[in-house]
């Protein structure tokens, strides 16, 4: 199983401190599946231009491709001015319209305040189902009072973030079963 997550901004540190709990978790808990991360703030990517993900080249091909090719994928994202960062809304501009199609994505947000959280359910949910995601429905959600000098201080949150986790493989997993069964049903 390959799991990517995304750090979907290319400032600040709470989002990757986010994900790095959490692809930890994941590795730790499920030590066979093959885990990758993409911090955005890590690539020199363009914007999109219409192509085709596979003719970008350099960094832009990279990302897209290692998206492209998980079974899961985990979204770190930031709150910025009450939507998503431009980083993270070009990697989908940047992937065709069924890019998450037969894949698990599931969502750890960072953000000021509670207030927020309709970033998630109002703009980020939307476009993952039109990419055809099957999209884990609870999200991590992490505030700036569950922060200090870079760590996450709330045992709240670290739980969640195992079971946001523990959801994600599952549901791969029970859509695999799924696949599997349709597929049987051919004769050929």
């Amino acid at each position: 199983m390959k799991i990517v997550g995304i750090s979907g901004s290319n400032v600040g540190s709470k989002t990757r401190t986010a994900m790095d709990y959490t692809l930890k978790l994941a590795n730790e808990k499920y030590p066979d599946a093959e885990i990758t991360l993409l911090d955005l703030a890590e690539y020199e990517m363009v914007f999109s231009d219409g192509r085709n993900y596979w003719e970008y080249e350099g960094d832009t091909k990279y990302v897209t491709e290692t998206i492209m090719a998980a079974d899961a994928i985990i979204i770190g994202t930031p709150v910025f001015q009450a939507s998503i960062p431009a980083t993270l809304k070009n990697i989908f501009d940047l992937l065709p319209v069924n890019a998450f199609r037969d894949k698990v994505v599931s969502i750890v947000v960072t953000a000021g305040t509670a207030k927020h959280y309709l970033m998630v359910e109002q703009q980020l949910k939307p476009i993952l189902a039109y990419m055809k995601a099957h999209i884990v429905q609870t999200y991590v959600f992490i505030e700036e009072k569950d922060f200090h000098r870079k760590e996450i201080i709330n045992d709240d949150i670290i739980f969640r973030m195992e079971r946001l986790v523990e959801d994600t493989v599952l549901l791969v997993r029970a859509y695999s079963d799924i696949r599997q069964a349709k597929d049987a049903e051919y004769d050929f």
